[in-house]
């Protein structure tokens, strides 16, 4: 079980590098229950009057509804999910059916538990193949199969219109890098709802935690961010947002609160060390106002409640925190870094955590381990873009060390605790926006 979760890491890695991973990165997995949105697509409402603006559509559906299938007999990546039925060899020669070894180690969960001669590619090569008889001989040959080129259906240009004027949050000002574990310097423009979390220690205020805005007056972190829960000393915390440069003050761009409510959700670490590992803090006012929106701040929108992306979508996170594990300082520029999201069995696996996950998180890195969050991350998102717009889907919880083999980076899974968020701060998380009530 190691190994293949090792060789299913690296196909989704794969698919990241040769761009293919687009379709699914732009594409949702968000369901509906209204009747609006077909196949498991979303709508996306406005805020004034909540109508109906677009559909989200889910990966493998597009149109006005997402009434409609796109074509699966294309692969992506090198083709390891590929699921169509070509059963010829480029060079014309029927495939064979596959043998019951091959079936039962790779293919169990495919059509018929793999009884067919339909071109796979369960090993890892460029692209889907097959055996073929040649000469009597039974020899493997790729097949005819076209690499997918669709791209989701973009809603209509009135719909985009109406979309930026009313909704703001997870939209970024500017995408820049200029060159976190293995990541490359960004800027607060690029991740606005970044919150850098400042702790009184010794005297000194310095670095402690990340967090994310999502909303004018709430931090979302991680509980663990918070050591004293129910009876911390909130005076010692400071919020700044707009901050690209750790010891830099801006005082043009960025905004400072201090706070005055903090919420530890109340069954963090009773049955799991990190579980439920979440965290609120709510921003004391100035002159009855919280965060302004700007060029360099801004919110990020949380998910619908229950939902997810897909496994091998790349996201980001973004923080302060060490370069590498054991790390003297901190990095003084903000420094940003693209993960994949692992499959859940395999972060469960005995291979990686087992038994020390639970279904409210998830792992996300790199296969070759040169990407991670590390100390001094924790509480900061890990966001991905759904529809030109990103959404919090985790938090930095916890990792073996920073960056090690066999050791991702691990998350709380946000959308587990919209109606946590929703009883705790009045904000209203079933929509694309969450406005307070």
């Amino acid at each position: 079980m190691k190994n293949v979760g090792v060789l299913l890491v690296w196909n989704l890695l794969v698919l990241s590098a040769t761009g293919d991973l687009e379709v699914t990165k732009n594409s949702t997995s968000f369901r509906t229950s209204g009747e609006i949105c077909l196949n498991g697509g979303v709508s996306v409402s406005s805020l004034t009057g909540g109508r109906h603006m677009f559909c989200l559509c889910a990966d493998g559906f597009e149109g006005k509804l997402c009434e409609t299938a796109k074509a699966q007999d294309c692969y992506v990546g090198v083709g390891h999910f590929y699921r169509g039925t070509v059963s010829k060899s480029w060079r014309g020669r029927m495939c064979e059916e596959w043998d019951a070894e091959t079936r039962q180690r790779y293919l169990t969960s495919d059509v018929n538990a793999g009884r067919h001669n339909y071109c796979r590619n369960p090993n890892f090569r460029r692209r889907p193949w097959c055996y073929v008889r040649r000469n009597l001989k039974l020899v493997a040959e790729y097949c005819d199969v076209p690499r997918c080129t669709l791209k989701p259906t973009p809603p209509s240009p009135a719909a985009t219109e109406t979309q930026i004027a009313e909704l703001s949050c997870g939209l970024p000002t500017r995408r820049m890098q200029y060159k976190i574990v293995g990541g490359e310097t960004t800027a607060v423009e690029a991740h606005p709802w970044y919150a850098a979390v400042l702790r009184q220690k010794h005297g000194r205020l310095g670095l402690h935690c990340g967090g994310s805005l999502i909303s004018p007056c709430w931090v979302l972190t991680a509980a663990h961010c918070i050591p004293d829960g129910s009876k911390t000393n909130m005076s010692a915390f400071s919020i700044i947002l707009g901050r690209n440069r750790l010891h830099e003050e801006n005082p043009a761009v960025e905004q400072q609160f201090s706070v005055e409510q903090i919420f530890v959700h109340e069954g963090y670490g009773k049955y799991l060390e990190f579980d439920d590992d979440i965290a609120l803090m709510k921003l004391k006012a100035k002159d009855g106002q919280c965060a302004k929106r700007s060029n360099f701040v801004n919110t990020i929108c949380l998910p619908p409640p229950q939902q997810f992306v897909p496994a091998g979508t790349l996201c980001e996170i973004v923080g302060f925190g060490d370069e590498k594990e054991g790390a003297a300082v901190n990095p003084e520029h903000l420094k940003e870094a693209q993960v994949n999201i692992f499959p859940d069995d395999m972060c469960a696996g005995p291979g990686f955590y087992g038994k020390r996950i639970s279904e409210k998180m998830f792992c996300a890195g790199r296969l070759d381990w040169s990407r991670d969050s590390c100390q001094g991350d924790s509480g900061g998102p890990l966001a991905c873009e759904v529809g030109s717009r990103f959404f919090q889907f985790g938090i930095v919880s916890w990792g073996d060390g920073c960056a090690r083999s066999l050791r991702p980076g691990v998350y709380t899974k946000v959308s587990k605790y919209n109606q946590w968020i929703e009883e705790k701060t009045g904000l209203i998380t079933s929509g694309v926006l969450y406005p307070e009530k």
